[in-house]
């Protein structure tokens, strides 16, 4: 075992940090589900550095909250210096560097997988963050080539070198966004190749057949789940306790929970603007009338809210609801 096992011990199941998702509500609710390890939005070097956006909510811990993970991206190393101060000012159980997102707007300021397959650039920026960091230094990154395991290698080895504690491997290319293939057997490499810290395998978990898979075929215990968590915070108790999936009480328990959480946190006509896209996740793919999720678009108060789940029973399968893959 590694010194980081009380951190990530085997069969971990760790939350993506994912932007616009991760808030202190969606993590709650996560929790709820059987989450412990959890991260919040990844964070903007630049919009931390000067104080712009919506950082303290984002950086928002919860009294309960035993594990928190924070997530930076950048690619400018007096940014990342500057960043790393406000979060050092902070509580949290480790720091993680994206070299992953694939998303335009970060990819064209030279961050999240556009640094990663910059490797000599994205070790430089690491090596910032763990000069300048208090806390334990982890790396996200996707893998640079479906096919050659060299150049993601020489990306870890680089890594690990520079001090990286952990390190969470996307299976797809930055091409690949989110869809096709898992290329496992790239994130096997990694794992063979670096056993003295953890690795874990990330991409395309979401259901049990998928995540017994991912394990088999990486060789890797420890998995986050990134997208297969959208409406289904129960995944995590489905995988690690064998839980069943919620019955429809329970399902509107969990999304009035979350709607709420949402609402403390930003005033309600805020909260029920971004909780749109929440609910629309948690009603998709479980059986329920079609209208319903157009009607998720239009919510403005709880009540609204109460008046959507009221009615969800109409087109849902009795017992359980489990999530179908659609």
């Amino acid at each position: 075992m590694s010194d980081l096992s009380p951190i990530y011990p085997d069969d971990a199941l760790i939350m993506a940090p994912l932007s616009g998702f991760t808030d202190l509500a969606y993590r709650r609710s996560a929790r709820k589900g059987g989450c412990r390890f959890a991260f919040t939005e990844m964070v903007d070097a630049a919009s931390l550095a000067y104080a712009n956006g919506n950082g303290e909510v984002l950086l928002k811990r919860g009294e309960e909250e035993d594990f928190l993970a924070v997530q930076l991206v950048g690619a400018e190393p007096e940014l990342l210096k500057r960043a790393c101060a406000k979060l050092n000012e902070k509580d949290f159980s480790l720091l993680d560097f994206n070299l992953g997102c694939p998303v335009p707007k970060v990819v064209r300021k030279g961050a999240g997988a556009a640094l990663g397959k910059n490797i000599d650039r994205a070790i430089e920026c690491f090596r910032c963050i763990v000069k300048e960091s208090k806390f334990v230094n982890t790396a996200k990154l996707r893998i640079l080539d479906e096919n050659d395991p060299a150049p993601t290698l020489t990306l870890c080895a680089g890594l690990v070198d520079s001090g990286a504690k952990a390190l969470t491997i996307h299976g797809r290319t930055a091409s690949h966004f989110y869809t096709g293939d898992v290329a496992f057997h790239i994130i096997k490499a990694v794992k063979e190749a670096f056993p003295q810290i953890p690795v874990i395998a990330n991409g395309g978990v979401n259901s049990k057949e998928s995540y017994d898979i991912i394990r088999r075929e990486t060789g890797c215990s420890r998995v986050m789940l990134a997208q297969g968590i959208m409406g289904n915070p129960w995944l995590f108790g489905e995988l690690s306790e064998n839980r069943q999936p919620p019955t429809l009480a329970e399902w509107k328990e969990m999304v009035r929970f979350h709607v709420t959480q949402m609402i403390a946190l930003y005033g309600e006509d805020s909260a029920m603007r971004q909780a749109r896209k929440i609910v629309h996740d948690y009603l998709k793919g479980r059986g329920f009338a079609a209208g319903l999720r157009a009607e998720a678009s239009t919510l403005s108060t709880l009540n609204d809210l109460d008046h959507l789940l009221s009615r969800t029973v109409i087109g849902a399968v009795s017992g359980t609801i489990r999530k179908i893959l659609i």
